[in-house]
């Protein structure tokens, strides 16, 4: 597993004494594990350390000087900053391979048959979310069926309705707006040979086609008719190469005990542009990818967490990006392998397409 960490970890880490280290992983660990701010006495009473409460209160003070540790005004007991978290996950936490039941749980999502493979990576995606207790987002190269019926509708002489129907069963609507106006006999014409011509085709094979056959003057068509057949395929491959978003399992964001924070995330995964942009930097990294709390724009005001890892095609490109979005006191050491495991899967999956 490569987890793509901030360079500069390893160096605080190495400024550490060898029991501020301890003392500091037992907090973060115990902080992950309930959620609660943890106290000297807590630690001292565990007896793994060996040293007094006033001894773990001194180097308690010393990482939150160091801005590793903060002591929320509700108690005396300390729990990691963002910052503090960071240095855990990059050089201090201890992470296992997934479980026999969590493997079972992908697997089982990844082999259902019978469904097409964005379907697939949505019932991946949901296995992560309920897995991780958190969303869980995947981001996929935009599937591209073939055509099986183009009908254009005329809506006045200078607005057209492009309606695909693709040979996966899939409708979509567009508004071809022309620039110039043009008669109802030309939209019949383009019509007619886009679905003679074009049908069977994806929609950059059937522009490859028509370029190919105006070229070499097998396509009879005035200028009109060829116009508007290049200016309908135009308003399909638009964005027809652009990602697909899938996030699943947003409930479980409704759990957490607090609801402001919770809906401040819900209102940030609405953003979905700027989701795509962040899940970018995973797939940029070439290796897993944590954010932390205000590393991240988009996250800043909920103070969330997200753990992603590239996918990759039968060639070996990265495609896309999973992972999930929870809070930052997230079981680290138990999500990241999962979603390592869930990335390999989903790359055996596109592998067989």
């Amino acid at each position: 597993m490569q987890i793509a960490n901030d360079p500069g970890s390893a160096g605080a880490i190495a400024q550490l004494t060898e029991r501020a280290r301890i003392i500091f992983r037992d907090i973060v660990e115990t902080y992950l594990a309930t959620g609660e701010p943890v106290g000297s006495r807590t630690l001292a009473k565990a007896g793994g350390l060996g040293l007094s409460a006033a001894s773990i209160r001194n180097v308690m003070q010393d990482l939150e000087e160091l801005g590793l540790l903060t002591a929320p005004h509700t108690s005396a007991g300390r729990m990691p900053t963002e910052r503090g978290l960071r240095l855990f996950v990059d050089g201090m936490m201890q992470v296992s391979p997934p479980t026999e039941a969590e493997i079972a749980a992908i697997e089982a999502e990844a082999r259902a048959q019978g469904s097409s493979l964005e379907d697939a990576l949505a019932r991946t995606t949901s296995a992560l979310s309920g897995l991780a207790r958190c969303a869980a987002v995947v981001v996929a190269p935009k599937s591209e069926a073939a055509i099986r019926q183009l009908s254009l509708v005329p809506l006045s002489s200078t607005r057209i309705l492009s309606v695909l129907v693709g040979t996966d069963g899939t409708v979509e609507n567009r508004i071809i707006e022309l620039p110039e106006p043009i008669p109802a006999s030309t939209v019949a014409e383009a019509e007619t040979y886009m679905n003679a011509r074009l049908s069977g085709l994806t929609l950059a094979e059937a522009s490859r086609r028509l370029a190919s056959e105006i070229a070499s003057g097998r396509a009879e068509l005035d200028r009109l008719t060829a116009g508007l057949v290049q200016e309908g395929l135009a308003a399909w491959t638009h964005d027809a190469s652009g990602p697909v978003l899938i996030v699943r399992g947003t409930s479980h964001l409704l759990g957490s005990a607090d609801l402001e924070r919770a809906r401040l995330l819900l209102e940030e995964l609405e953003a979905k542009e700027q989701l795509l942009k962040l899940l970018d930097e995973a797939r940029a990294a070439d290796a897993l990818k944590i954010f932390i709390g205000a590393e991240t724009r988009l996250f800043a005001l909920s103070g969330s967490a997200v753990v992603a890892a590239p996918y990759r095609g039968a060639d070996g490109r990265i495609l896309g990006v999973v992972g999930v979005i929870g809070p930052t006191r997230l079981n680290y050491a138990r999500v990241v392998p999962i979603v390592d495991f869930a990335a390999s899967r989903i790359s055996r999956l596109m592998g067989q397409e």
